[in-house]
């Protein structure tokens, strides 16, 4: 079994209820854009070393992932430039409502979020997601 197959596996058992999916479809992508914007006010180079990297993850494991992954990063720093003085203000919001979503879903699942367990996780989240859009456009991951 390939590496990336099984973190999907392991990030999938804790994602077994449809309520906790539901919230992950929007939480994920939400933290997962708060994260950048907070980094981005910090410094928009250390928001493309950011990515970089984690391409790199994700390219070691699927090419196609890895592609998927950058084109979503890309899609959501895209606006950050534009979107004014209150960019840290509203990506703080976003971020702490969003992780507030999720540990709501995973109180609802009865399970803990992956993530305690090992940090890459946070990583597998947003591809997990990607997954199931390949999977329905039949990309193989």
């Amino acid at each position: 079994m390939r590496k990336i197959d099984l973190l999907m596996q392991q990030y999938g058992e804790t994602h077994q209820n449809p309520v906790n999916k539901a919230i992950h479809w929007v939480c994920v992508p939400l933290i997962m854009w708060s994260a950048l914007a907070a980094l981005w006010v910090a410094s928009p180079l250390a928001v493309y070393g950011l990515i970089a990297i984690a391409v790199v993850y994700y390219a070691l494991m699927s090419v196609p992932l890895a592609v998927g992954m950058l084109a979503l990063a890309v899609l959501m720093i895209a606006p950050l430039p534009f979107v004014g003085p209150y960019l840290l203000w509203i990506a703080l919001a976003v971020f702490v409502l969003a992780w507030i979503g999720q540990f709501i879903g995973h109180a609802i699942e009865g399970r803990k979020p992956k993530f305690l367990q090992d940090l890459q996780f946070l990583l597998i989240g947003p591809a997990w997601l990607l997954q199931f859009v390949y999977r329905a456009a039949g990309i193989r991951y």
